[in-house]
């Protein structure tokens, strides 16, 4: 198996563990009850999936039951007849993302940021500081829902990581790793709030979450970098790729 199918077998399997997962036709629906962000809630299709134009049909019902927006994530090799199934039925084409990956041997140490201080949040407020940041980080208005420190308190007292940034007194990037499947674990949720932006703080967090997860007996940490900057912070860090993911989603008519 390629590092991307394993990948996107990876993710399929923590899908299949949440407790709030549900399966339509060959689809598993990663979904989260108390956070509406897109990217919290999509599906993932079985490998090599056929699916028919009612089964389409039936998991945009499903989305629009739970009131989230019909979106897909999965890579296109993995199931080569679901991408021309879904624009068949109106689907649009959100990006074509890189997969990009990590091992040990691969790691760098970015050069420090004075006074930055990293750690695995613990009390009330660190999570919700935490939160607050990759809310707002990836476009949220106002205070994030309830919902979203739950996966932060899962990865900070199970197998994954959960970190804070602070710089200047002020809650400055957020992360986390997910649990590691078979040497595998996802690094996701980068965030800098924006008054700290282009100053180390991301490629400082990357690599000590990367650190963390490899020393909790991670093989390789992948992850999806949100655009061609950010893509360069990672690769300075040690990062490279290994494939391309599909995201994929149902606007309302």
């Amino acid at each position: 198996m390629t590092m991307a199918n394993a990948v996107q077998d990876y993710a399929r399997t923590l899908t299949l563990r949440s407790p709030a997962h549900y399966r339509v036709g060959p689809f598993t629906v990663r979904h989260n009850p108390g956070w509406e962000l897109k990217y919290a809630n999509y599906a993932i299709p079985d490998r090599d999936a056929e699916p028919a134009a009612d089964e389409v049909a039936a998991l945009v019902e499903a989305f629009r039951a739970r009131k989230r927006l019909p979106r897909l994530e999965f890579l296109p090799d993995w199931a080569p007849a679901v991408e021309p199934a879904l624009l068949a039925a109106g689907f649009t084409v959100e990006n074509r993302a890189p997969l990009l990956a990590c091992g040990r041997e691969d790691l760098r140490t970015p050069k420090p940021v004075e006074g930055l201080r990293i750690t695995v949040p613990s009390t009330e407020a660190e999570f919700t500081d935490t939160a607050r940041v990759q809310h707002q980080g990836f476009g949220g208005e106002g205070e994030p829902e309830p919902g979203t420190t739950d996966w932060l308190r899962a990865a900070a007292a199970g197998d994954g990581v959960a970190a804070l940034a602070v710089l200047d007194g002020a809650p400055a990037g957020a992360g986390g790793c997910s649990v590691a499947v078979d040497g595998l674990s996802e690094l996701a949720g980068l965030a800098v709030a924006a008054p700290f932006r282009r100053r180390g703080v991301g490629a400082a967090l990357t690599a000590w979450l990367t650190e963390r997860a490899l020393d909790q007996g991670c093989r390789t940490v992948w992850l999806e970098p949100g655009d061609p900057d950010v893509e360069r912070i990672y690769a300075g860090v040690g990062y490279r790729r290994i494939g391309e993911k599909l995201n994929i989603s149902l606007e309302p008519a």
